[in-house]
């Protein structure tokens, strides 16, 4: 048994092997139910006695059924609970990686077993994964906000939350609350690019890790309009009374039943194509800018800063059904009428891939708008307003299996073992994948200690991109339409 007193009392943890503790399920903030509903977090009730940390705690509310991950309950309200993995205490403070999972602000957690943080312990790291309010509990704008107490941008309080926890307490466990890392994936990199330029993350993080990083934030004045439709739905008034007592699985299944709605009216414009109802908000207060304009400003010239994206992010969307199909031209020239798109990028993209069917064109322009160039431009951007930003892809294949969206995941955190990341990785680990996630890990642990992940910062003589692959190539092409392409194409997108 491994205990450790934190600032709301001791916990008690466990060795997944031998030289790692793992604390689970620890609340960083108080349940956000009852009259905490739609509320910024409150600080977690202490206890008396040892609290056992054994297990994950409950996820956000979501209708998600992820492989291997818990799914929520309605009445489980114990939410906001972080996890941590530490080499056995004693030593030198360890740098720590805080990690934000993605899954469209909606679903997902950090019970997932590709999050488990035992490899990347081992490797020098105190490991810290967290759950954060998804879906309209954590982004749905609520009529009134911040002038009643209801903020936007809770799920990204919910993250200030839980850092401001770690640099409380995180010493305890064997980390530097000087040496923070944050990292993520999709939304939780969207999330990460997010904290960087927000007021009230200053301070709590050196350096950021950013995963795929997905690029819409939403105008006030979409929010509106999203709250609109989600209460409709829900069959309650657009106003605080009504959307408080709507009960968090009213709000789950009404916003499944908008982005069902959206997924089958090519009408409904790019909502048609990426049904995702929820991002952050251009609130002016908890976010007051986009992240691509804040960084540009400056204003997170001191955090160091690594961008990853795959190579053919969207065919993983496509795969599991959740984007789609446009499969013939007509099609293709309405979504890019829909996203603002001019003809000579689509033009360009089929150029670039002769012979392919419209499908992937789409797929592939659709991944570098969402994703890819979102991704590019992060790291540039930061780099040209004075700070320090490294760059890479991942473009590692396997038969059917794409450089999709999230299989490079698995190989950061050294989890390629697990069953439930075949089908992202197209079935067991080769030897040379074994190398691929040791290279990869490696880098995430050089970074968040020293701020260098062992290749060269962008700078305006080249990306100097570390493409990972399975034969450890790190410089050539990979397979995509020419960047000049983008040149015309302003960020952030306008959505929806």
């Amino acid at each position: 048994m491994e205990l450790f007193t934190t600032t709301n009392g001791t916990v008690r943890g466990f060795r997944p092997c031998e030289d790692v503790v793992a604390v689970l399920g620890i609340p960083y903030a108080a349940p956000p139910f009852g009259a905490r509903r739609f509320r910024a977090p409150a600080p977690a009730e202490p206890w008396t006695g040892v609290r056992d940390c054994t297990a994950f705690g409950p996820v956000s509310p979501q209708s998600a059924e992820l492989p291997g991950a818990p799914t929520w309950s309605p009445g489980d309200e114990d939410v906001l609970t972080l996890n941590i993995w530490t080499p056995a205490p004693g030593g030198a403070p360890l740098p720590v990686l805080v990690w934000l999972h993605g899954g469209a602000y909606t679903f997902g957690s950090s019970a997932q077993p590709d999050f488990d943080g035992t490899a990347a312990a081992r490797s020098g790291l105190v490991v810290v994964t967290l759950n954060y309010r998804l879906g309209f509990e954590g982004f749905g704008h609520v009529p009134g906000a911040a002038s009643e107490g209801y903020p936007d941008n809770r799920g990204l309080l919910d993250q200030v939350a839980a850092l401001r926890w770690v640099r409380e307490n995180i010493a305890v466990f064997g980390g530097d609350p000087g040496n923070v890392t944050v990292a993520g994936q999709s939304s939780g990199a969207a999330s990460v690019a997010c904290l960087m330029v927000m007021d009230r993350a200053r301070g709590l993080f050196r350096r950021a890790v950013a995963h795929s990083p997905a690029s819409p934030c939403y105008p006030l004045a979409v929010a509106e309009a999203t709250t609109r439709e989600i209460a409709a739905a829900a069959g309650v008034p657009a106003t605080p009374e009504g959307l408080t007592a709507a009960s968090p699985e009213a709000l789950v299944a009404a916003s499944d039943q908008v982005v069902e709605a959206c997924r089958h009216d090519p009408a409904a414009g790019s909502r048609h194509y990426d049904p995702s109802l929820y991002a952050p908000v251009l609130d002016g207060d908890v976010l007051p800018t986009d992240p691509l304009t804040g960084i540009a400003s400056g204003a997170a010239r001191e955090v160091e800063l690594l961008v990853c994206h795959t190579t053919e992010e969207y065919w993983l969307l496509d795969t599991v059904g959740s984007s789609a199909k446009v499969t013939t031209e007509e099609q293709l020239a309405a979504f890019a009428r829909d996203f603002g798109l001019p003809g000579s990028l689509v033009d360009g993209y089929r150029a670039a891939l002769p012979g392919a069917p419209v499908l992937d064109v789409y797929l592939a322009v659709f991944g570098d708008l969402l994703f890819g160039e979102y991704a590019n431009r992060l790291a540039e951007t930061h780099a040209r307003a004075g700070g320090t930003a490294y760059l890479s892809r991942f473009d590692r294949r396997r038969g059917t299996v794409r450089a999709w969206h999230c299989a490079d995941i698995p190989f950061a955190f050294g989890n390629l073992h697990l069953d439930c990341v075949a089908f992202l990785v197209g079935g067991p680990p080769t030897a040379a994948d074994h190398a691929l996630a040791r290279r990869m890990a490696g880098a995430w642990a050089r970074f968040a200690a020293t701020g260098d992940p062992g290749w060269r910062p962008v700078d305006d003589r080249g990306d100097h991109a570390r493409v990972w692959a399975a034969d450890d190539g790190d410089t050539g092409e990979v397979p995509t339409a020419p960047r000049g392409l983008w040149s015309g194409v302003g960020f952030p997108v306008p959505y929806p």
